[in-house]
């Protein structure tokens, strides 16, 4: 899955006037971030299921329930994530 569109501004200043290796790894560390959220919003819309086991929703319901934890996530990445790509990109640059 690519990401999805980032707005620059979200970027942290460094990023934005660094040089192109630079803003290719901070892209790689939020790309890296962005499966994580995935994977996170996925296992909390797991948890809104009904305990009961009624699984009876209608089709819309359905899609929706299933779009939700991906929009959730890219959401949260194109306004600037949570912070981990920072962390990662952070830690990178100190190895390099």
């Amino acid at each position: 899955m690519s990401l999805p569109p980032i707005d620059q501004a979200t970027l942290p200043a460094d990023i934005r006037s660094g040089s192109k290796q630079d803003k290719q790894a901070y892209t790689a560390a939020l790309g890296f971030e962005r499966m994580l959220l995935g994977e996170l919003t996925k296992t909390m819309a797991e948890t809104a299921k009904p305990a009961d086991g009624d699984e009876s929703q209608d089709a819309a319901s359905s899609m929706y329930m299933q779009m939700l934890p991906d929009q959730l996530a890219d959401a949260v990445t194109q306004n600037g994530g949570i912070g981990l790509a920072r962390n990662l990109y952070n830690a990178t640059r100190e190895q390099a």
